[in-house]
């Protein structure tokens, strides 16, 4: 516990994967006190032009009231 997932466009590389799920995990420990051996994180890639299906009418609209950070689009 936790376990980040990271929804997001195609194109990225594993090299920024791995860097920014090492940033994630820092941040974890620093801010929430979890053990880095604790935390995992993984990456859902979807498709831009399923975005609004698949990730923005169900996981950010149908669950609002959970954001803690909300897109500007």
């Amino acid at each position: 516990m936790p376990h980040i997932i990271v929804k997001l466009w195609p194109g990225r590389s594993d090299e920024q994967k791995i860097a920014l799920a090492d940033k994630m995990a820092e941040a974890m420990t620093e801010i929430m006190g979890i053990p880095d051996k604790n935390i995992s994180v993984s990456f859902e890639e979807v498709a831009k032009e399923k975005w609004t299906e698949e990730v923005y009418n169900t996981d950010i609209l149908a669950k609002e009231s959970l954001l803690y950070k909300k897109p500007g689009y």
